[in-house]
């Protein structure tokens, strides 16, 4: 058993401190990111998670410019854009999405700027690769306190709003005849989806956050009918990736003699082939008859002989 362990773990992996840190702050930010990711997709808002990670960017680039936890800059961009997306009153889609699209820019504007004064201004080196892909052997142990407490802020909060936000997601009609505040709902779901997604930029970085906010998600659904089953497999799938991430990026130190495989590359390839896997059974079974049914034959274009 020792023996086998030592081929798929790296010497000193569970004595490193920095992996410790890592398996931590990324394991809370897949269980928050998988619980909010199955309400998500449901509601159809994937581009609204992947604009607050882009938007929020900017806060860990103002972050790192001014010396302080990256986090709190996440979290407090990601907080602004959520709730300037939420509030501007919109009716279509079309329109919900172009306001998004226009936060969205604007955030990106304001990161490049900051990432610019980080590189001309500052000692800081490497901003814009952590703040954008993440580092996560290079986070500090001191974020620990502020990571789990913004991680069980999300889940209690999500826990408040399950019932009244999965029914206005499902059917925002039927919620709003109930007397369910469909538009107060939205804000808080959108408000928890930036901090789930704070949480993520500062593991896998703000570009591939949404791959944690929506990957596990979208694979749950596909293997779950029932809404609390997804959001179980879902964060239970976020963290076997987050962790086999880890572990990979670990390893390949060895592999590669010393220069390593980024983290956040082997959480979302992790993640990816999940997601290719599930829907190539789920189609697989599509595409089977049920037992005791012949295939129906195809159909053709009748001909009569004269």
């Amino acid at each position: 058993m020792t023996t086998l362990l030592s081929l798929v773990v790296a010497p000193g992996f569970f004595a490193s401190e920095p992996v410790r840190t890592a398996a931590v702050i990324g394991g809370a930010a897949a269980i928050v990111s998988g619980v909010v990711g199955v309400f998500t997709v449901i509601r159809g808002q994937s581009f609204a998670g992947h604009a607050l990670a882009d938007v929020s960017s900017a806060g860990g680039a103002g972050a790192f410019l001014l010396g302080i936890n990256p986090l709190s800059g996440f979290l407090l961009m990601g907080v602004l854009a959520a709730t300037s997306m939420e509030l501007v009153r919109v009716d279509r889609p079309s329109e919900r999405d172009l306001v998004t699209g226009i936060v969205t820019g604007a955030g990106l504007g304001v990161a490049a700027l900051l990432l610019y004064l980080n590189v001309t201004t500052s000692s800081t080196t490497g901003a814009a690769v952590t703040i954008m892909f993440g580092s996560m052997f290079t986070i500090s142990a001191s974020i620990v306190p502020l990571a789990i407490a913004v991680g069980l802020a999300a889940l209690s909060a999500m826990g408040v709003l399950y019932r009244p936000l999965l029914l206005s997601s499902l059917d925002p009609n039927l919620a709003a005849v109930q007397g369910v505040p469909v538009r107060l709902i939205g804000l808080l779901h959108l408000i928890v989806v930036a901090l789930a997604v704070a949480l993520s930029a500062i593991t896998v970085g703000a570009i591939l956050s949404t791959a944690l906010l929506i990957g596990p998600a979208a694979i749950a659904l596909n293997l779950a009918k029932r809404p609390s089953v997804a959001i179980f497999l879902a964060a239970v799938i976020g963290v076997a990736a987050t962790w086999g991430g880890i572990l990979l990026a670990y390893d390949s130190y060895e592999w590669t003699g010393g220069h390593g495989w980024p983290v956040s590359f082997c959480i979302v390839a992790l993640i990816f082939a999940a997601y290719v896997v599930v829907a190539e059974i789920r189609l697989g079974s599509r595409r089977q008859p049920e037992p005791g049914l012949k295939p129906r034959p195809r159909e053709g274009r009748a001909t009569t002989a004269g």
